[in-house]
């Protein structure tokens, strides 16, 4: 059985200590969420505070950025932990993206389609090291299918 965990540390110069914590207690993984901070600043500081223990959001807010934001995020926080980052994605409620990311409501399912499709077309330019406009269509049609 693996037993995750979450940040209890609400302060970033706390997160280094706890993040190692965590990781010498054996946890599988420690998961962050967008609730009242931005979810990636403290993965940023676990990653590079330890080597073992799992990573990832639970959950970032889509809508609330472009999906080049995402991916340069993710991209990031995945290297700096050597593969150990999951990005988790949720829609949140109307409620939440109308007024506290300012973000139209729009039907929630096709459009986070829309962006883990953009997501997959960004990262697929960047490691087959081709243009954007020729990546989208061959990370679209994937999208759809899986």
């Amino acid at each position: 059985m693996r037993l995750d965990t979450g940040f209890l540390a609400a302060d970033l110069r706390d997160v280094a200590a706890y993040a190692r914590k965590a990781e010498d207690l054996g946890f599988g993984a420690l998961w962050s969420a967008e609730t009242r901070h931005d979810p990636f600043l403290p993965l940023a500081v676990a990653a590079t505070s330890t080597t073992r223990i799992g990573l990832g959001t639970a959950i970032a807010v889509a809508f609330a950025r472009s999906p080049m934001v995402l991916a340069h995020v993710a991209w990031d926080l995945q290297r700096a932990a050597g593969g150990r980052f999951t990005l988790g994605l949720g829609t949140q409620v109307k409620a939440h993206n109308e007024r506290r990311f300012s973000v139209k409501w729009e039907a929630p399912g096709p459009r986070l389609r829309e962006v883990v499709g953009a997501l997959r077309a960004i990262w697929h330019a960047w490691q087959a090291r081709v243009p954007l406009s020729r990546s989208r269509s061959r990370a679209s049609s994937t999208a759809s299918t899986s």
